[in-house]
């Protein structure tokens, strides 16, 4: 496996559940961002919510708008984890598929769904 050229065997089976841990932890902010988006969602069609006008908060569109980048770089993440673990399953985590080197393991440890080297990543 390539790996081992870059991950020892013992690293290798801690980089598998620091991604399981990761989507585990992912999965429940997402569950929780889902939850602030309804009820946001149904702020939104209150009659009474006068948004614009508060002094005390921001505004419910603007709320929105912070909640969905959120979202989005969840998502993100989320696929990303999913690919990294489609490339333990093939043989592939820890090899850049922008150049075909090792990620060093030290990246791996900070971002384990990293598909790419420091270099080609930047």
């Amino acid at each position: 496996m390539l790996i081992v050229e870059s991950v020892g065997a013992d690293d290798f089976a801690d980089f598998v559940v620091l991604l399981h841990k990761r989507q585990l932890e992912l999965s429940e902010r997402i569950r929780e961002h889902d939850e602030e988006a309804r009820a946001l969602r149904a702020a939104r069609t209150e009659d009474v919510a006068d948004d614009e006008h508060d002094p005390e908060g921001s505004t419910l569109s603007l709320e929105w708008a912070r909640l969905e980048a959120i979202r989005e770089a969840e998502a993100g993440e989320s696929e990303a984890i999913k690919h990294a673990l489609e490339r333990i399953r093939s043989g592939t985590y820890g090899v850049c598929e922008g150049c075909g080197r090792m990620i060093p393991a030290g990246r791996l440890t900070v971002r384990p769904f990293a598909a790419h080297c420091v270099s080609c990543a930047s």
